[in-house]
């Protein structure tokens, strides 16, 4: 998974990188609005954590500008502010959820795990794919209830390609999904392919039938209906 830390404060900032960064997840840093808009313009992310006293104006301006842009992404607004006042209008201009400073780490994986949940999986901890199951939020992979074990990049990809089940996914929009911040990565399609025949290739001599379907000039498709999930 891919997060947007948009935080000015430095020391908070790599501290909430470097947590989730332990749990694999991608993290993207931006400590300015103008530095943020930029990463918004050439990346997609599937969280955004966006203080809402930046250098250069409000998080609340650029939360309205990610709305108005019927962008997907969740957002979580990280805030000094603690006022009914600032939480009520966060919401109101689309914020997932609103945290206030100082927060426990532990506490704020545990809510973005839950907005991704309910974002990409309509909530569930686990789906499965006939023989395929995927844990969201631990991010591991069985075949045949047997544990696969993926790297970083693939299990990143796997779930991206399964919360866009059925639908083509393009090379460009897998190159930035596993970019983070190596921006060796964009238009890559060389990294995408490798990555992409690593993946499949533990797939299948795990036993699992190769779901992932290449779409000549477009992109990847993981194509199966979903047998099975679990909000529990």
């Amino acid at each position: 998974m891919k997060i947007l830390i948009i935080e000015d404060e430095p020391a908070l900032q790599k501290n909430i990188a470097d947590f989730f960064r332990r749990r694999d997840y991608e993290c993207v840093l931006a400590d300015c609005l103008d530095t943020a808009m930029d990463r918004l313009l050439y990346g997609t992310f599937d969280c955004i954590l966006l203080d809402i006293s930046l250098p250069g104006g409000s998080g609340l301006e650029l939360l309205k500008d990610i709305r108005d842009q019927r962008r997907k992404e969740g957002v979580i607004i990280l805030s000094a502010r603690d006022s009914i006042d600032d939480k009520i209008a966060g919401l109101d201009l689309g914020a997932d959820d609103y945290v206030t400073k100082p927060f426990h780490l532990s506490e704020l994986n545990s809510r973005i795990n839950s907005l991704i949940r309910r974002k990409h999986f309509n909530g569930s901890r686990f789906l499965l794919f006939n023989e395929l199951k995927v844990e969201v939020q631990e991010r591991q992979i069985f075949v045949h209830n047997q544990p696969v074990t993926l790297s970083k990049k693939e299990s990143s990809l796997l779930l991206l390609l399964v919360a866009n089940n059925r639908r083509i996914v393009s090379k460009t929009a897998i190159a930035d999904h596993l970019s983070g911040d190596e921006n060796s990565y964009f238009g890559n399609n060389d990294v995408v392919y490798s990555h992409m025949k690593n993946l499949k290739k533990k797939l299948t001599e795990a036993g699992c039938t190769d779901y992932i379907k290449t779409v000549h000039g477009l992109g990847y498709k993981f194509d199966c209906h979903e047998t099975e999930h679990s909000k529990y």
